[in-house]
């Protein structure tokens, strides 16, 4: 069907004045937030009481938008669950939920807030949008009612999404997507039936967007970004941080790196929960990031991107992330090596035991190789090499390939994989690569205290992840994490309560 002359004239003049204002950078803004939660999440309230609610955390949300937008910034992202928290049954969700339409309904709830009406969650968001002139992306829940004809539909007759939600400068809502790969805990939501994948353009890039869990997967993280070719992700999350490889400051810059894309993390803020991590990240590292996990502060922040980041100068050039580690000479299995475990996965160890030289370890056909040395070798403090190839299959169940240079929790080698915050040792130098089987790997430097060291490592064409001269501070982890999408198991596409 050829669409009629003054829709196609529509479409034209659209793209003209895109390009016609588009721009080399733009501010970017997220806003990491301590969310405050309802009394008793499991229970079910009113919804004026939970409008009371959101209305308060908005109010919050609203503050950060308005100094983002006096400082310059284009686009904020807040957090997931940000605007009524978590834990939830399906029932006590319920009264937080709008019925959110599909974006090609061309609407501005803060100028027409009765065409859906009752949304006035919506209808805020719009106009915090509108009122400074800014894209503005947050995290609520959508609900869509269903009828016996539906043969997935559950048994209350709706289905209940958690979805992101986009609204442009003049608080138009541009965008809208429904987390397909649920946390474990999310028992309150429905997996949508099929994955979305949702971009949408402006005069300073091409946007895509995906929440928390969902990074962890080919759809529809890896798809918007290989496929569709997006320049910015935006990323509303609620990250419960695990160390020593999935701290979310530290694997969202490594994503960053690894897709060559530009990241906008915002997370919730509960250090009960372990929930602090956000950041500004550019494929050549990060340009703003917060972890705080001593006080209950959130935290603004914001910094400058290119729009097109694969088109920029400082772009990471093209990795064969098995290349240097395949010429290096085949893994030995060593009596020395042992087995331990990373969050639930058992990995194959490797202890250094001399201040400097060249070791590797193996665990099926993943080889993973490390050339080091330590600015001083301490007698209490324990670093190992280690490889894990399998399956992960506790808070989900995806294929990991990871090469792992890290320190130990004490002195003693069964401590090896435990969380650990600290450390005293700095590295003059190290080259750790791995024979992957895999495109998707993911580069990790992690310091003492769980900061980053933007600026302070490269990625070689030929895989290896090297420091650029002596760590700043001590060493926590260098990690090279390969995700092996094609190993997975299939979605569980589960559309019931």
């Amino acid at each position: 069907m050829v669409p009629p002359r003054p829709v196609v004239h529509a479409a034209v003049f659209a793209l003209a004045a895109l390009q016609a204002l588009a721009s080399d950078t733009f501010i970017a803004a997220v806003y990491e937030h301590a969310v405050i939660l309802p009394r008793a999440a499991q229970e079910t309230v009113s919804p004026e009481d939970a409008l009371a609610l959101m209305n308060k955390n908005m109010d919050i949300l609203e503050g950060a938008i308005k100094e983002a937008a006096q400082q310059g910034a284009h686009i904020i992202v807040t957090p997931e669950d940000g605007i009524y928290g978590w834990v939830f049954t399906r029932e006590a969700i319920y009264p937080y939920l709008e019925d959110i339409p599909d974006p090609e309904v061309n609407w501005i709830p803060c100028t027409d807030p009765t065409r859906f009406a009752p949304t006035p969650v919506l209808e805020r968001l719009s106009c915090m949008a509108r009122n400074n002139s800014i894209y503005v992306v947050a995290n609520i829940g959508d609900k869509k009612s269903c009828n016996s004809s539906d043969p997935s539909c559950p048994s209350d007759g709706r289905y209940q999404y958690n979805t992101n939600v986009v609204f442009d400068s003049e608080g138009k809502l541009v965008a809208r997507y429904h987390k397909y790969n649920l946390f474990m805990s999310e028992e309150q939501f429905n997996y949508p039936k099929e994955p979305e994948a949702v971009t949408f353009e402006t005069h300073f890039g091409k946007f895509g967007i995906f929440t928390c869990f969902d990074i962890l997967f080919w759809e529809p993280a890896v798809v918007l970004v290989s496929k569709l070719q997006v320049d910015t992700v935006l990323f509303p999350t609620a990250w419960m941080n695990v160390l020593p490889f999935l701290t979310a400051v530290e694997f969202h810059s490594a994503w960053a790196m690894g897709m060559r894309v530009n990241f906008l993390a915002s997370n919730t803020h509960n250090t009960i929960m372990s929930m602090t991590g956000s950041g500004i990240y550019a494929p050549d590292g990060a340009r703003a990031y917060y972890y705080n996990m001593k006080t209950e502060d959130g935290r603004l922040l914001i910094a400058e991107l290119d729009s097109h980041p694969r088109l920029s100068p400082a772009s990471p050039p093209a990795v064969s992330w098995s290349s240097y580690a395949s010429s290096v000479e085949k893994c030995i299995p060593d009596e020395r090596d042992f087995s331990g475990l990373i969050f639930y996965d058992q990995f194959t160890f490797s202890e250094l035991t001399k201040p400097e030289g060249s070791i590797t370890v193996c665990q099926k056909d993943l080889h993973c190789h490390l050339s080091y040395k330590m600015a001083e070798k301490r007698e209490d403090e324990v670093y190992v090499l280690g490889a894990f190839d399998g399956l992960h299959v506790v808070e989900g169940q995806y294929y990991l390939q990871i090469c792992t240079l890290l320190k130990c929790k004490s002195t003693d080698l069964s401590t090896c994989g435990q969380p650990v915050e600290t450390a005293q040792t700095k590295f003059d130098m190290f080259s750790l690569s791995g024979t992957f089987g895999t495109n998707y790997v993911f580069p990790e430097v992690l310091y003492s205290d769980v900061q980053l060291a933007p600026g302070e490592f490269e990625v070689l064409p030929d895989g290896r992840l090297e420091s650029k001269n002596t760590t700043s501070k001590p060493l926590l982890t260098a990690t090279l994490f390969g995700r092996r999408y094609e190993k997975d198991l299939k979605h569980p596409l589960r559309n019931s309560p």
